[in-house]
């Protein structure tokens, strides 16, 4: 005998079946208790053996644990073991010239990097000794009066470059067509034909599938798929 439904509590033929949260549901039937969407193995999220989609999965309250004379203990106990545990690596790290944080590989390649910068300054200011040195000496004659060379040959290291042609701006991309939405929870795609998003992107050239799904590309990402369209809404 084929089971009902859970929730229409018809019966469901093996073609239609769906196994779930200990029922048996038609694929349609399969749905958030809140706003109907059509859910699937991969996107679905159980609470009291009911099906809800991740924006209207009910939200539990964590209850306050009271600081009963065992709970203070056991506080107690574990700070004081914390302490020793302290102790004892500053003791066994004491004398041997290093600190822990010094030797992370991240302070390996900070310190790498610093030589690094030293060195190319080191060689720029040779290189600049160097030139300042070599330059030839003019000898000065009484018999030239008040003539006097060009700066241009003056200064025998003096170097112009020639500035670079100006890039014109990239022309602005054509604007999207097709309807465009606006995310208004985050979403991560359950399938490859999916598509993930954020609260607050702009989905553009939106085309509707049933009431449940609509296909559209991420403005932010470029990114083409199926969308919920619980998810999103009109701009």
């Amino acid at each position: 005998m084929n089971p009902l439904c859970g929730r229409c509590n018809q019966v469901v033929y093996p073609t239609e079946k769906v196994n779930c949260l200990d029922k048996y549901w038609h694929k349609g039937c399969f749905s958030c208790e809140v706003c109907k969407m059509t859910l699937n193995m991969k996107n679905y999220k159980g609470f009291e053996k009911r099906p809800y989609c991740n924006a209207h999965y009910p939200k539990t309250n964590f209850t306050c644990v009271a600081d009963t004379p065992e709970n203070l203990r056991l506080k107690q106990q574990t700070k004081m073991q914390s302490q020793v545990h302290y102790k004892e690596d500053f003791e066994k790290n004491k004398g041997k010239g290093f600190s822990v944080v010094a030797d992370t590989p991240e302070m390996q390649r900070i310190k790498k990097t610093q030589d690094q910068i030293s060195n190319i300054k080191y060689h720029e200011d040779f290189e600049k000794m160097k030139s300042g040195g070599d330059a030839p000496h003019q000898p000065s004659h009484p018999n030239q009066g008040s003539y006097q060379q060009p700066a241009a040959s003056q200064n025998y290291h003096h170097y112009e470059p020639t500035p670079e042609p100006v890039r014109p701006a990239a022309a602005a991309p054509p604007p999207s067509s097709g309807k465009r939405y606006r995310a208004v929870y985050d979403y991560a795609a359950a399938d490859d034909d999916e598509v993930s998003f954020m609260d607050g992107d702009v989905i553009v050239d939106v085309q509707q599938i049933d009431e449940g799904w609509m296909y559209g590309r991420v403005e932010r990402t470029g990114q083409q798929g199926m969308l919920p369209a619980n998810y999103v809404e009109a701009i």
